[in-house]
């Protein structure tokens, strides 16, 4: 029986709380090795890691890493950075993260309102699908026309 060493070298892991906030993402959709990635930039002191650095954090391949700050890139939750004198790229987080990823997954909304509108109007007139489906585009188009208003407001408090 040997116990685990406690060195320098060991790999670092991210804090509990990080990974318990990357299995709720997870849980939601968002895919594994991205989360996790995205919680590791989160905590990292300014907000950004090379591919290799995020590799040690995660305890995974670099080809791992890869697809993952691909696809966070796609959403727009990291950046690349080159680094003058370097051939390593760092990833790192949008200034404003949240409102970035939030802006972005508006016109989403307002396509899902359109769509779902169009979908009540190919289902049977006074059914409870169509109901179902008109209460959802209500909702797509609630989300797309309020999101500005508090987005605007969640400056406004964060300012304060």
């Amino acid at each position: 029986m040997s116990a685990e060493p406690d060195t320098p070298s060991e790999a670092p892991g991210l804090p509990d709380a990080a990974e318990a906030s990357a299995a709720v993402m997870i849980a939601a959709g968002f895919p594994r090795i991205p989360a996790r990635a995205l919680l590791a930039l989160v905590v990292a002191e300014d907000g950004a890691l090379t591919a290799a650095e995020l590799a040690e954090v995660l305890g995974v391949s670099a080809a791992a890493v890869s697809g993952a700050v691909r696809y966070l890139q796609t959403v727009g939750f990291v950046h690349r950075v080159s680094q003058p004198g370097s051939r390593r790229d760092r990833y790192a987080l949008p200034d404003d993260l949240w409102y970035v990823a939030t802006l972005r997954q508006n016109p989403v909304y307002q396509r899902l309102g359109s769509l779902s509108t169009a979908l009540a109007g190919e289902l049977a007139p006074g059914s409870k699908a169509q109901a179902r489906v008109e209460d959802m585009a209500h909702f797509y188009r609630f989300i797309a026309e309020r999101m500005p208003q508090l987005l605007d407001e969640w400056e406004r408090e964060r300012r304060a």
